[in-house]
């Protein structure tokens, strides 16, 4: 039997800023004891629920790399079940529904992992660890189902900037604004042979008046005759541009769906080119360590 130990601990992510309005969106905002106030039992197992969603996702065979073994798949009727309680009690997305070997069952709602129990009366929102191996199984399955296919990432909508031979790629989502963005960009200053791909993602202010904002400021930046050379500048040098013109056109709202659809809520965040995605100024020893294992993976396929 699996050992797994539950901390219903908040997720917040070091080095990474969020707009005050999308802050906590991610999480879903539940107790962990919640009771099923309308007593529906659970249906049985083959009844499909009524409503009309999206498949789920498929679930892994095996639950971390002590697994005795595959997992018992759910049957349709219970996940369809699981998801509509959910959907009811706590709202949000989700897109899949997975039995643990630790008694409860895993779901995804809006990129996030929780826990609940078969009927839904019970919710746990933090990390589940095997405690044989150490092993966080929750940032495991959150790595795998947020992965983003870097081939699908609209890379014309971004400032392209080559390093050295640019052979290894990386995707950033930042604001002009954001203190932790300032930070990586100085962090990575020295970052070589890589192809950095930054996304203006300007979710922390959106005031058009206010040159300082980070929406006119990323219009700046992005109308600026080298949009490179003034990214460099604003981040860098604390530089301040002159305001673009206003006929300029810019793909500002398109990356800022692209962020929503992503599930992207703080900045930085960074997409390499095997799907992996990092939240948060990490340290360039990291983004390194990130960026050979992506370009590995990429030989090996």
């Amino acid at each position: 039997m699996v050992e797994a130990a539950f901390a219903a601990d908040a997720d917040s992510t070091a080095g990474s800023t969020r707009p005050a309005s999308t802050a906590d969106s991610a999480s879903p905002a539940a107790p962990a004891a919640a009771a099923d106030a309308d007593g529906t039992p659970a249906p049985a197992a083959g009844k499909a629920p009524a409503a009309t969603v999206a498949p789920l996702a498929s679930c892994p065979p095996v639950y971390g790399s002590a697994s005795s073994g595959p997992l018992a798949p759910i049957s349709p009727g219970l996940a369809g079940m699981i998801r509509d309680r959910i959907r009811k009690k706590i709202g949000g997305t989700v897109t899949s529904v997975c039995r643990t070997p630790f008694g409860l069952y895993e779901v995804v709602v809006d990129a996030e992992v929780i826990y609940v129990d078969e009927r839904v009366n019970y919710l746990v929102a933090g990390n589940a660890f095997d405690l044989r191996t150490q092993e966080n199984l929750t940032a495991k399955r959150k790595e795998d189902v947020t992965r983003i296919d870097f081939k699908t990432l609209p890379l014309q909508l971004a400032v392209k900037t080559v390093r050295g031979s640019g052979s290894r790629l990386l995707a950033v989502f930042e604001d002009p604004n954001c203190p932790y963005c300032r930070r990586f960009e100085k962090s990575i200053a020295s970052l070589t042979d890589t192809t950095i791909y930054t996304f203006l993602y300007p979710i922390l202010s959106r005031d058009a008046s206010v040159a300082d904002d980070s929406y006119p400021k990323s219009k700046s930046i992005w109308c600026a005759p080298d949009r490179g050379l003034a990214w460099s500048q604003v981040m860098l040098e604390g530089k301040h541009l002159a305001a673009a013109p206003e006929a300029c056109q810019h793909p500002l709202e398109e990356i800022l769906a692209l962020g929503q659809k992503l599930h992207i809520t703080g900045t930085p965040t960074l997409v390499f080119s095997d799907g992996r995605r990092a939240p948060g100024a990490i340290p360039l020893e990291q983004v390194e360590q990130m960026l050979s294992d992506a370009a590995r993976s990429g030989a090996s396929q």
